[in-house]
């Protein structure tokens, strides 16, 4: 056939995509109309809350699964309950009203997944529309979770027993992928006691996000309310093994030839019987260590493998048939044990009948206030009376015998309405002074009580004559026990009982540290398989603290100077000036924190940690003076520079100008490039006694302040008798008047004086620092010129050129 022969009608194939579009428009309509949550409860648009409430409980009623047998009332039963939840969340139901939307985990409205539109938006195709209910199975049902219930339910019995919860939504492609290996789990892991549960990501929001699950499917484990997720393949072994791995790791320990003893010798400590299970098997079984996280508060179990040779000693002690697994039950004796159990195929049932029957040891210690309310219940009117019968003793080995009667009198007098259990005085001391009117017993005393109410009001007798174990003690005891069966009224004190000392209770350290590791884990579980989403405030957390610490790192390190920790120097190098209240009310404005001055002396010693390798931003004032200048200076430095100690990053030193001669003309030779030379100075030997140096180590600067006199002296009788001397100095204040500002601050800034000047070279001791305060302030401002240096000078370097001049 060829192409020229296949002709058509040209409105055949518009008229078949028109019947097309009709019917598929059709059928998304009836589609849409049969998921309308307003049409299913049968209300109008503008209902209210009241009518849709009304609407729900009249349908719910009538669709529910336990009175309506009908095949299809189970599917109309989620129906009307999903059309509820949507009507009855005003966010849920603008957005159907706006989208036609009904799941939560869809996007609405402006979303990227709008589908296609036509030319005009008058048509489009949505994900909406094909979003028909799916009929969940009957046996997946019945593990539904919703919040309350976890919160009420589930959450304190994963104490007991783990959970595997699926999280799954309608429509999800790979939930469906692993329902046949999750039931497979779930017919395997639910027989041996791990509880099931299945949240609805779309309907149960709330809870999800409890769980942290935000995506569907998921499994998480919940053991001792802690959930972790599972990631490995679904495969029924890793789930297995997933729960193995949730339960603590101490939950049942190897016993063999070398530890049975100490094991089954623990209950006096742990206060507790023992149950060994010998198998075959080198692994211990899932639903044991099932078991024994149910008992763990009141059993210690053990495990034997009957395969290894260093348990035949065991095998042959208690007798074990090795081809069916056998259960012992030890208490108080350790030579026999008081059950025992034997079957091929253990089944959960049989285990927890076993250990349930057995939780207390015959004469348990009461170490804590919910063993208490277990061993002597409050009485109720509607069963039979329950007595307490007490032995207050104590620990140390002179209450043995006793302790050891009492346990023998409480074996031969079991009944239903007796409880025997036994308390050290000091370690309850409140219930004991309770019982006993505040006197301490010297010796043990049994007492027989009845509680009445949980607020802790009993009725009680104390046994006179005390116990001390002798058959006269026993006797006395059978007889009062006889008494009380028949008169109730017996028991004639009452007493209101504190809550008991939890004694079993792990310090405070080990309790930090258990929740420390765990937090840990966690982290780590959520870095290692990229949950960002619940790890976003722990990073969040973590990048602020590290902001915080290296922002105020960085601060401190371009922080001016004088916010900055002072140096502490020695002791012995601390001299204290003699200022009075006067002269502290400086020109500085900069309270002193001190009363004295500590200077320090520039030795060999001193001279690197002072200078060359003083921190960043701080300065050393130095004064360099001789041994004929020493005291006169000191004293007049403190005086001047006492209202200057007070800033953190000012240092105060001074240097021997006879000790280290050489160490100043090395100095100023090396900024001599910046300095006018006088050539004045080498006709004499240069006297350097009351020149002050502000030196920066870091940066390597100096500032230079030289003695200037001042033309005042008020010890000068001269000055007072000369008229002449008088109307010179009239005419030098006159003229330092204008120019005494530019004068004193050229000689302060380093330029060296005339050596013609008598008033330069006849400067008295105690006036060569008359101007270092106004020096000072102009250094603090940041005003004097800073001579430069390339390297400091050793104060040991000697100048053969300076001592050839």
């Amino acid at each position: 056939m060829t192409l020229s022969r296949i002709r058509r009608h040209p409105l055949t194939c518009p008229v078949s995509l028109a019947i097309f579009l009709l019917i598929l428009s059709v059928q998304l309509v009836r589609a849409a109309s049969e998921n309308d949550p307003y049409k299913i409860l049968g209300v109008s648009r503008s209902a209210s809350q009241a009518e849709i409430k009304k609407a729900y409980k009249t349908l719910a009623k009538e669709w529910h699964p336990d009175k309506n047998k009908s095949p299809g009332a189970e599917d109309m039963f989620i129906k009307v309950s999903k059309s509820y939840e949507i009507l009855s969340n005003e966010e849920r139901r603008s957005n159907f009203d706006r989208y036609g939307q009904t799941d939560d985990s869809q996007p609405f409205g402006h979303s990227q997944h709008q589908g296609f539109r036509g030319s005009h938006n008058s048509f489009y195709f949505d994900e909406s529309f094909f979003h028909f209910p799916r009929s969940r199975d009957f046996a997946d049902s019945k593990y539904l979770l919703h919040h309350a219930q976890f919160n009420s339910d589930v959450l304190p019995d994963s104490y007991k027993r783990p959970y595997l919860i699926k999280v799954t939504s309608e429509w999800c492609f790979a939930c469906i992928h692993i329902e046949p290996v999750w039931k497979e789990a779930v017919q395997e892991l639910e027989p041996l006691g791990v509880g099931i549960g299945i949240v609805d990501l779309g309907y149960e929001r709330r809870l999800a996000n409890q769980l942290g699950a935000h995506r569907a499917p998921s499994i998480i484990g919940l053991v001792n309310g802690r959930v972790t997720f599972f990631h490995q393949a679904v495969i029924r072994e890793h789930l297995r093994q997933f729960i193995d791995d949730l339960l603590p790791h101490k939950l049942v320990e190897k016993i063999t030839d070398n530890n049975y003893i100490a094991f089954l010798d623990s209950w006096r400590v742990e206060n507790k019987p023992s149950v060994i299970l010998f198998d075959q098997v080198p692994v211990v079984p899932l639903l044991y260590k099932l078991t024994a996280f149910a008992y763990k508060d009141y059993v210690r179990f053990g495990y034997v493998d009957q395969g290894e040779k260093h348990n035949n000693r065991l095998l042959r002690q208690f007798n074990i048939n090795t081809y069916a697994p056998t259960m012992l039950l030890f208490k108080e004796d350790t030579e026999k044990p008081v059950d025992i159990i034997q079957a091929r195929g253990m089944k959960r049932q049989i285990m927890e009948e076993f250990v349930s029957n057995n939780k207390f040891l015959q004469v348990p210690r009461l170490v804590n206030q919910q063993l208490f309310d277990e061993l002597c219940p409050v009485k109720q009117f509607h069963r039979r009376r329950k007595y307490c019968v007490l032995l207050i003793t104590g620990e140390d080995q002179a209450f043995l015998t006793g302790n050891k009667a009492f346990l023998d009198f409480a074996s031969v007098n079991k009944k239903d309405v007796l409880r025997f259990a036994y308390v050290y005085q000091r370690q309850q001391q409140p219930l004991c002074q309770a019982l006993l009117h505040n006197q301490a017993a010297l010796s043990p005393q049994v007492v027989i009580l009845e509680r009445r109410s949980q607020a802790g009001k009993v009725m009680y007798r104390s046994v006179s004559g005390g116990w001390n174990g002798s058959e006269e003690d026993k006797y006395r005891l059978h007889e009062q026990l006889e008494i009380l069966q028949k008169d109730p009224t017996y028991l004639s004190s009452d007493a209101t009982l504190p809550e008991l000392n939890n004694e079993m209770a792990p310090m405070f350290i080990i309790q930090w540290m258990n929740a420390a590791s765990d937090y840990v884990l966690q982290v780590y579980d959520d870095l290692l398989y990229s949950n960002w989403r619940e790890m976003m405030p722990i990073l969040s957390l973590i990048f602020s603290a590290l902001f915080i610490l290296f922002g105020t790192v960085i601060i401190q390190a371009f922080s001016e100077p004088g916010e900055s920790t002072p140096r502490k120097p020695k002791p012995k190098e601390q001299t204290q000036s003699e200022e009075d209240a006067s002269s502290r009310a400086s020109t500085s404005s900069r309270p002193p924190k001190k009363d004295f001055v500590e200077v320090t002396e520039l030795t060999d010693i001193t001279y690197i940690s002072n200078l060359v390798k003083l921190r960043p931003g701080h300065i050393n004032v130095v004064l360099v003076l001789t041994n004929a200048s020493k005291n006169a200076l000191l004293r007049k430095y403190a005086k001047e520079v006492f209202s200057f100690s007070g800033t953190q990053t000012l240092h105060f030193s001074f240097l021997n100008g006879d000790k280290h001669r050489h160490w100043m003309p090395s100095l100023l030779r090396s900024t001599s490039d910046t300095m006018p030379s006088h050539s004045d100075e080498d006709e004499e030997s240069p006297d350097y006694a009351g020149h002050v140096l502000a030196l920066n180590g870091h940066k390597k600067y100096f500032c230079l302040f030289r003695p200037v006199f001042t033309g005042d002296d008020p010890n000068d009788s001269a000055s007072d008798t000369s008229s002449s001397e008088s109307r010179r100095k009239s005419r030098s204040r006159s003229r330092s008047s204008s120019h005494s500002r530019s004068r004193s601050h050229s000689r302060e800034d380093g330029a060296v004086p005339k050596r013609g000047s008598n008033r330069a070279t006849t400067i008295e001791v105690h006036h060569k620092l008359d101007r270092l305060g106004l020096w000072m302030e102009r250094l603090m401002e940041g005003t004097l010129p800073r001579l430069q240096v390339t390297a400091w000078p050793s104060l040991g370097e000697t100048n053969n050129s300076s001592a050839e001049s």
